[in-house]
């Protein structure tokens, strides 16, 4: 388990990669919130499931923009390179085009909901984790040991 004087979360604060961590962890909590709100109105007639917007990491750091760069065919047997969409997968994205829409107007479908909700908390554990060991790392190089 984490745990941090409040002096030190504040210094550690500063450093964007900490930042960037909190502020991801914080989006994943609001994002679960609003997760259980669709779940929990999954009868109510008329009822149409939200989501937040996607947190866009490269707002928070602060370095310049690089340029795509595709892989040169050195040779004939070489596969062509080719630049991937902005998601970084290649593929396109369609999310609830196949998703019905009950006769009452409810258009929750809880395996869509629930799929959201097992990604999200997995996000949220990567996340974290990350947060953890970058504190553990600072402290060492600090020489405050665990």
């Amino acid at each position: 388990m984490l745990t941090i004087s409040c002096e030190e979360d504040v210094a550690f604060a500063d450093l964007s990669l900490l930042g960037i961590l909190k502020t991801k962890m914080n989006w994943h909590q609001s994002r679960q919130g609003v997760l259980a709100h669709n779940v929990a109105n999954a009868d109510t007639p008329d009822f149409r499931p939200s989501d937040l917007k996607p947190m866009n990491t490269r707002e928070h750091v602060r370095t310049p923009q690089l340029a795509s760069v595709n892989a040169a065919r050195t040779h004939r047997a070489h596969f062509e390179g080719r630049v991937v969409s902005a998601s970084g997968n290649g593929f396109g994205s369609d999310d609830a085009k196949g998703w019905e829409t009950t006769p009452a107007g409810n258009s929750v479908v809880l395996e869509e909901q629930m799929i959201k909700v097992s990604a999200n908390q997995f996000d949220f554990q990567v996340a974290s984790s990350l947060y953890a060991r970058s504190l553990g790392l600072l402290k060492t190089a600090i020489g405050r040991g665990r």
